[in-house]
């Protein structure tokens, strides 16, 4: 029988299921809804479209680098609870995704969905896992770092992070990268440096600075030289070469790296986290 247009929207609707999905699962059907609403059912495609409001807060970072650690890698896979995020079967698929996502280098997370694993799309292999185990499981996030020297640190299984040593020059600066990526996994830096601060960001702290003065009675001729000084308050506080080493705060991060090796920086970081 012929499958209108009209009755795949509706299908659509109804579920939340993809256009092909749809027309087939009505044409199997005969064209019958209740019929075609089973049918996905049985994939996970109505457990998805039910659940896609809710919120996945909870899941698993992943990370991976090459040999030669100048290529890295971070995802998160989210689910809605973080008795899921520990199942077997979670982790496994967060893996196999890593793996392929390392392998091809999608540019987006709607790429990585149709990147195809063991026959199957990422996005068909999340709707059978949200039929199997009944939450909303997506990709979360996505980063990728290439550099000199990529160091990579998992804290647990809730916070990934990525870091390119510049100017490394033949001795080990694995610990001191550690440190690093750890400070960036506790600190939570917004960018690299001072000018790397997105401008919107620093005009929102310039206006929250004069309106903190306003607030405080200050001079209206004051506002804007106070606001400046908690501007370098905010950058030393908020990028990571200026924030102060934890493990010795007589030092930046940037007299830290100095002091291991002349002339050793960071190039570039990512941070992915939990509910982190």
């Amino acid at each position: 029988m012929e499958i209108k247009a009209q009755d795949v929207n509706k299908l659509r609707q109804l579920t939340g299921a993809g256009m092909m999905d749809c027309k087939k699962a009505l044409t199997e059907a005969e064209g019958d809804f209740e019929k075609a609403i089973d049918i996905l059912r049985k994939k996970g495609q109505k457990i998805s479209a039910a659940r896609a409001d809710r919120a996945a807060s909870e899941g698993a970072v992943f990370v991976k680098t090459n040999e030669a650690k100048t290529d890295g890698i971070v995802i998160s896979l989210n689910c809605e609870t973080d008795f899921v995020a520990k199942n077997d079967d979670f982790v496994a698929l967060g893996n196999k995704i890593l793996d392929k996502v390392f392998e091809t280098k999608p540019s987006s997370i709607e790429e990585i969905n149709a990147l195809t694993v063991e026959g199957k799309t990422v996005a068909e292999h999340l709707t059978e896992m949200i039929g199997k185990i009944g939450e909303k499981i997506e990709v979360g996030a996505y980063e990728k770092v290439v550099g000199e020297k990529i160091i990579s640190y998992l804290h647990g299984t809730r916070v990934g992070v990525l870091v390119a040593l510049k100017n490394v020059n033949g001795s080990s600066v694995e610990e001191a990268g550690k440190d690093v990526a750890m400070q960036i996994a506790a600190m939570k830096p917004v960018a690299l440096d001072k000018d790397d601060v997105d401008p919107a960001t620093i005009q929102r702290e310039i206006e929250i600075g004069k309106e903190q003065a306003r607030q405080e009675g200050k001079p209206e001729a004051m506002l804007e030289k106070i606001a400046l000084g908690k501007l370098n308050k905010f950058y030393k506080d908020s990028t990571l070469l200026n924030q102060e080493f934890v493990k010795d705060n007589s030092k930046t991060i940037a007299q830290y790296l100095e002091s291991v090796q002349k002339g050793l920086t960071v190039s570039a970081f990512k941070r992915v986290g939990i509910s982190a």
